[in-house]
C-alpha cells in the first residue's frame, strides 16, 4: 500500500445544479480522504460555474483508496444545501504519480448534477526499513543498499 502525500488541486466546476432560486449559489467543496477532511473557500455568488484553484495536501497511509468531494452551497441563516458528490479512485494516481486536471461527474441520488475539475499528484514517501531503502515506483519497488 502506498505511503506519501496526495496533493489535490480543486480547479473549478461547471453546470452545477443551482440550489438557490432567487440568486446565484455560493458553492464550496468538502474533501475527505479517509479520516482527513479539508474545506475549500466559498465561491461567493459564482453560481453553477465556480472557480477555486485551491490546493490541499493529504497524508496517505494504509487503507487509503479513494478521495471523496462533496459540493455544498453556503446559505446564510439556514443549513447549507448538498449539491452533489464525486468519489475518485486513487489507484491510477498512485501508479502514475500525477493526473492533470480532469472533469469528474458530480452526482446526487444517482443523477448527473454537473462536473468538477480536479488535478492529483502523489509523492511517495521514502521508506527506511533496516539497511535497505525502498521507493514505491507505481507498483514496482526498487531497493538500494546503503554503504556505511
Amino acid at each position: 500500500m502506498p505511503h506519501g502525500t496526495l496533493e489535490v488541486v480543486v480547479v473549478s466546476a461547471k453546470g452545477l445544479e443551482n440550489t438557490d432560486f432567487l440568486c446565484n449559489m455560493d458553492p464550496y467543496v468538502i474533501l475527505t480522504c479517509r479520516t482527513q477532511e479539508k474545506k475549500s473557500s466559498v465561491a461567493s455568488g459564482k453560481g453553477s460555474d465556480p472557480e477555486w484553484n485551491e490546493t490541499f495536501v493529504f497524508n496517505v497511509s494504509e487503507g487509503v483508496s479513494e478521495l471523496n468531494l462533496k459540493i455544498m452551497d453556503s446559505d446564510a441563516g439556514s443549513n447549507d444545501d448538498f449539491v452533489g458528490e464525486v468519489t475518485i479512485q486513487l489507484e491510477p494516481v498512485f501508479a502514475e504519480g500525477s493526473m492533470p486536471p480532469t472533469a469528474y461527474r458530480v452526482v446526487k441520488d444517482e443523477e448527473y448534477k454537473g462536473e468538477i475539475r480536479v488535478g492529483l499528484t502523489f509523492t511517495p514517501e521514502m521508506r527506511n526499513d533496516g539497511d535497505f531503502q525502498f521507493e514505491n515506483l507505481g507498483g514496482y519497488q526498487q531497493s538500494t543498499c546503503r554503504d556505511y
